[in-house]
């Protein structure tokens, strides 16, 4: 594993007296201003815990030697793989007696890939979970072992989301995994015809289409959160084009008081000493949002600083349509 959300998963089978064999994750990354490399998060919780074991890196695993080096750290009664970011080829799938088993964040076949929260939170999923799925080849194609479900909250964030499902697919894991070696579980293959994709973020994916309506604006901007933010270009005449980071949108209205009833999308008006801007299907609010090179803040501070003004536009970082 790799990110953030597979801690709890080691934690738990830690804790739990389970012999962690080796860790496999990504090499570090330089991060920060400076470029200086850090560990991905599994490998500093591991480093933490103090277990002792073998820490590889390798660049690809399907390497020959990155391959031979996981051979040597064995033998392994199972594979445990959570948010690693590789698909892992058949000579690692059979290497454990067990096989190998994934903790995934979502209800497969829904949302097989890299962004399964992030996917579900923007097209408006009320409901997400962790699958305990047996690895194949095939991206998160694998039979079912468990599914634990819980429903998504309105305001619910993608960070918020994965800190949530994180412990409940580690409490899954510990669940199944003795229920697996007893040849308890019964494993259930998925429904191709229900499968969906969740594909890996892009950066550019978190620019705000202000045509859309009020309520997909908003799950957007929670599904770009932590990464990489909801963000728009602040248009001013005479003034070159702002990048502005949504945090957090408000309420929405049919018709701003004072404002043009034709005003395109993306247009800023003022109510109640607040900005609010025009999307598809009235007018939306901003709460909290953060300037160019500033930390976060609410919106209607901003406003007060007068940085823009009612009749302003939101948009790409090209000339607003």
């Amino acid at each position: 594993g790799t990110a953030e959300f597979a801690c709890p998963s080691l934690v738990a089978l830690h804790e739990a007296g389970h012999e962690i064999a080796a860790i496999v994750t990504q090499p570090d990354r330089p991060r920060g201003r400076r470029g200086r490399p850090a560990p991905p998060p599994l490998k500093a919780r591991a480093q933490a815990l103090g277990l002792g074991c073998p820490v590889l890196q390798p660049e690809r695993v399907r390497e020959p030697a990155a391959l031979e080096a996981i051979e040597v750290a064995g033998p392994f009664d199972v594979g445990v793989v959570v948010a690693y970011g590789q698909i892992l080829p058949r000579r690692l799938l059979d290497l454990p007696r067990l096989g190998c088993v994934n903790v995934h964040a979502s209800l497969l076949p829904r949302w097989r890939g890299a962004a399964p929260v992030q996917r579900a939170i923007a097209a408006g999923d009320r409901e997400s979970g962790v699958t305990i799925q047996r690895m194949v080849e095939r991206l998160d194609a694998g039979p079912v072992l468990a599914t634990v479900r819980t429903a998504i909250e309105p305001r619910e964030t993608a960070e918020q989301l994965l800190a949530r499902l994180a412990p409940l697919g580690a409490e899954a894991l510990l669940e199944t995994l003795p229920r697996l070696a007893r040849g308890e579980v019964e494993p259930i293959e998925q429904d191709e015809a229900q499968a969906s994709y969740a594909p890996v973020l892009r950066k550019a994916e978190g620019a705000i289409d202000w045509t859309a309506s009020a309520a997909a604006i908003d799950r957007h901007v929670r599904a770009m959160t932590p990464w990489p933010r909801a963000f728009t270009f602040l248009h001013r005449e005479a003034a070159r084009p702002e990048r502005l980071v949504v945090h957090e949108l408000g309420g929405r209205l049919d018709e701003l008081p004072g404002a043009p009833p034709d005003a395109a999308p993306g247009t800023i008006g003022e109510h109640a000493g607040a900005p609010w801007v025009r999307c598809g299907d009235g007018w939306v609010a901003l709460e909290r949002l953060q300037p160019a090179g500033k930390r976060p803040m609410d919106a209607a501070a901003w406003w007060r600083g007068r940085p823009a003004r009612p009749g302003d536009r939101l948009g790409p970082a090209g000339a607003p349509r």
